[in-house]
């Protein structure tokens, strides 16, 4: 029988294991002056080869929900008058007493919950509001907020400056500011949890502040094709806060930027897919050419387990996951990456995983999947374990991206067991992904498989 690979209680007990807390009207006006997190040129030392600064992330149509956040700059003040906790809950759509969203998230008290109807698109509706432990969710399904044209105070579509606030099941677009980093959600706020939503086609998905202190929790959702596309905005761009949990996502297609960048303290980046589509290929958005897939430029104790990961032929930089390429300042240097299936469809090499030579910590690289060409790893210390590295590995169906081993593949049963981290955290994969935004306990029998997937049983 396989080794047990952690129970799904377990895993769903991570970000507890982590010290994470799952959290997780119209307008306009100039962003203020060094208020938003948008990298400066020169911050990435590894930026793509057309590209001189930071770059971004990208993300997916999610079926089921749970949380998410980014960077930014200086919080919006949370104003004294906001009401006291209610349990209230604010109906917003035709016939309700709030015809759009901003009407209700600006009245709402602390403790509120809007509920937004899907019977029609929200044009040009944005607003920064204070609310804290507010949760927002669409209902009757999955509601339309087009930012078209507009901006709160210079920053996007939604400015949350509350704390604890929960976003679910809506479709974020349109976001654009004059200084080319509008954010479908900017959190000025402690705290944010996205869970079962669609953000697309934004200068930024998300974007958060540097507080140090913010948990975010981002789980079942798609990012796709965001970014400016001068490589400063991406996907999603999380801050200097305390920790991100980034779960069950599909992220893709970033314009220029990085699928996901972050500069969390502490990263749990598991059971995601990043990829992205050749031009002219059908998908939920336009074609984009991502710099990073993944990028934790300034380190930070980091956990890369069970996802997909994929370059594409177009790129803007030729290296999926880069570490602590701009900096070490993270209290934590150590990166483990775990049971993932690395895709390079990149045809002249490139680097699978690049740890910023600042680095003194081996990183930890086990029980994964290198198809394509290209290095490995470019840090001499790290400690390589069963990996299974090959140009055409033996998938059940790669181009559909059924990425089980097939029946004899020489990864199955070859992996080994991953241990605990340092900080004591289990490292063996509970789950897997399940296309689109969604995950499902990884089987348990015999050895652990190399890569994302066990094999199918026949």
């Amino acid at each position: 029988m396989k080794h047990h690979i952690l129970a799904l209680k377990k895993e769903l007990l991570l970000p507890a294991l982590l010290g994470f807390s799952v959290a997780a009207c119209g307008g306009g006006g100039q962003v203020q002056p060094g208020a938003a997190n948008s990298d400066g040129a020169g911050s990435d030392a590894l930026a793509k080869a057309d590209v001189s600064d930071s770059l971004g992330t990208n993300a997916g149509t999610g079926k089921t929900g749970k949380s998410s956040a980014s960077p930014a700059g200086t919080p919006a003040t949370n104003p004294a008058s906001t009401p006291a906790a209610t349990g209230t809950v604010l109906a917003v759509g035709p016939g309700k007493k709030y015809a759009a969203p901003c009407q209700a998230l600006v009245a709402a008290p602390n403790g509120a919950t809007v509920e937004i109807d899907a019977s029609v698109t929200y044009s040009g509706d944005v607003c920064a509001f204070y609310a804290n432990n507010l949760t927002i969710r669409g209902v009757n399904g999955r509601p339309k907020i087009d930012a078209a044209g507009r901006n709160a105070a210079g920053k996007g579509t939604w400015v949350v400056g509350g704390n604890g606030t929960v976003i679910e099941n809506v479709e974020l677009f349109g976001a654009k500011v004059p200084d080319r980093n509008g954010a479908a959600i900017r959190l000025d706020g402690v705290g944010l949890t996205l869970r079962n939503s669609f953000i697309h086609d934004n200068e930024n998905g998300i974007l958060t502040n540097n507080d140090g202190i913010s948990d975010i929790v981002i789980e079942h959702t798609e990012f796709g094709h965001n970014g400016y596309g001068d490589g400063r905005s991406h996907n999603l761009y999380v801050g200097s806060v305390n920790s991100l949990t980034f779960r069950y996502n599909f992220s893709h297609d970033a314009n220029v930027g990085h699928n996901l960048k972050s500069r969390a303290k502490t990263n749990l980046i598991a059971y995601n897919r990043f990829s992205s589509t050749a031009a002219g290929e059908t998908g939920s958005t336009a074609s984009g050419q991502p710099s990073y897939e993944i990028d934790l430029p300034d380190a930070g104790t980091s956990y890369v387990i069970g996802n997909v990961i994929e370059q594409p032929a177009a790129n803007q930089n030729s290296t999926m996951l880069a570490y602590g390429e701009e900096s070490t300042s993270n209290p934590g240097k150590d990166l483990y990456v775990i049971n993932n299936t690395f895709l390079n469809d990149y045809g002249s090499g490139g680097t699978f995983i690049y740890v910023g030579d600042a680095v003194a910590t081996p990183a930890a690289i086990q029980n994964n999947v290198f198809a394509g060409t290209g290095t490995v790893v470019n840090q001499a210390a790290a400690v390589q374990t069963t990996n299974y590295k090959a140009a055409n590995p033996a998938f059940v169906d790669r181009k559909n991206y059924d990425l089980h081993p097939a029946p004899g593949a020489p990864f199955i049963n070859a992996g080994s067991q991953p241990g605990n981290a340092a900080s004591g955290m289990p490292l063996a994969p509970a789950m897997q992904y399940v296309h689109v935004a969604g995950g499902q306990p990884r089987p348990a029998s015999g050895n652990i498989d190399i890569g994302a997937y066990e094999a199918v049983a026949p």
